[in-house]
């Protein structure tokens, strides 16, 4: 089965389901998992089976929608409590990725007319979700093609996690101008970071790429500096979970370091994320809530054994904040912010 020919998220209308690949089982399997009640959605979405800020948030609108019709409420207002509940408690499933907040509160906000019937707000549900879902490949690509504008043939480009066609619906943010890059034959040199402990780098981007056919090199995260040292990358390419108004990014844990090695190496250092991920109601990286995971992602996960000491204490932090002076740049679909943030990201939203 060919990832790149399925969507990473999809609403099946006839079955009224959300579809998602099961991204726990990359790369060994790709299986399509069908998923029509709330707890699944909800363990879908906080153990990663579905995972990257915008395809969260697509799967939390599909899944809104999808409970909304599986609960045949009697009334309008049946529903919008119904949705209200529903929407707060697939909020719950991860506090980091603000893109989940905003799916919510936008599929909230199709209810805010007036319906002549429950079927008729059901379908603006519905419409609402698949409109999510078709934006965010016309933004993932005007994002390619802005992060295009970096780049040119020959470069070695260093990504971190996994900002792909797997945490969107196609082309991915970070990976975006790399897709781009493909289509039209320019050669580029990517290099992966594994992306411990959970992976990403490893099982999702170094996988999906070179089903692409892109030359990509997967590194172990310490390996970066050497390869900067070594003259090997010109420059960093990552998502984000959540931009504050400042340019503070939270993005995968092991992003900052990445951004502090390319400020030591004099390496431009870019994020791309679409502007549903910048969050202007926080003023910094201060106010970012960071996920704190389960130990057992450290120790054990992802190994044929144990490979720490039983009863050790871990620190598993899911992200970790870039201060905006070492960010170079930010890649939108509205275009490039730079510095000062707080003036360039303003602008762009007045756009």
């Amino acid at each position: 089965m060919d990832i790149h020919n399925i969507d990473t998220v999809s609403f099946d209308r006839e079955a009224n389901a959300l579809v998602i690949i099961d991204q726990t089982l990359l790369p060994g399997e790709v299986r399509l998992l069908p998923l029509t009640d709330r707890d699944s959605i909800f363990e879908a979405i906080r153990y990663l089976r579905v995972r990257g800020a915008p395809a969260i948030g697509a799967a939390a609108a599909v899944g809104l929608a999808v409970l909304a019709a599986r609960r045949a409420p009697s009334s309008l207002e049946a529903l919008k409590e119904d949705v209200k509940e529903d929407s707060a408690f697939l909020a719950s499933a991860r506090p980091t990725a603000v893109n989940l907040f905003w799916a919510l509160a936008r599929m909230e906000k199709a209810l805010d007319h007036d319906f002549s019937s429950v079927e008729e707000a059901l379908e603006a549900l519905r419409s609402e979700a698949e409109s999510i879902i078709a934006e965010d490949v016309e933004t993932c690509r005007r994002i390619g093609e802005n992060g295009l504008t970096l780049l040119r043939g020959g470069m070695g480009v260093l990504t971190h996690c996994n900002a792909g066609k797997l945490a969107t619906i196609k082309y991915g943010t970070a990976t975006a101008p790399m897709y781009l890059a493909l289509e039209r034959g320019m050669k580029l040199r990517i290099y992966a970071d594994e992306t411990r402990p959970l992976l990403q780098g490893a099982r999702l981007t170094a996988y999906e790429l070179s089903a692409a056919g892109a030359d990509v090199t997967l590194q172990c995260d310490d390996m970066a500096a050497s390869a900067m040292a070594e003259g090997l990358i010109d420059i960093v390419i990552t998502g984000a979970d959540r931009i504050a108004a400042n340019g503070d990014a939270a993005n995968k844990i092991g992003t900052l370091g990445l951004a502090v090695l390319a400020k030591h190496y004099g390496i431009p250092f870019y994020i791309a994320a679409p502007f549903s991920t910048i969050d202007l109601a926080t003023p910094d990286g201060s106010g970012i809530k960071i996920e704190q995971r389960d130990a057992s992602e450290v120790t054990e996960l992802w190994y044929a054994r144990r490979m720490a000491p039983e009863g050790v204490k871990v620190r598993n932090p899911a992200f970790d904040v870039t201060d905006h002076s070492l960010i170079t740049g930010i890649i939108t679909e509205r275009g490039v912010a730079r510095p000062d943030y707080l003036t360039s990201l303003r602008t762009l939203a007045e756009e």
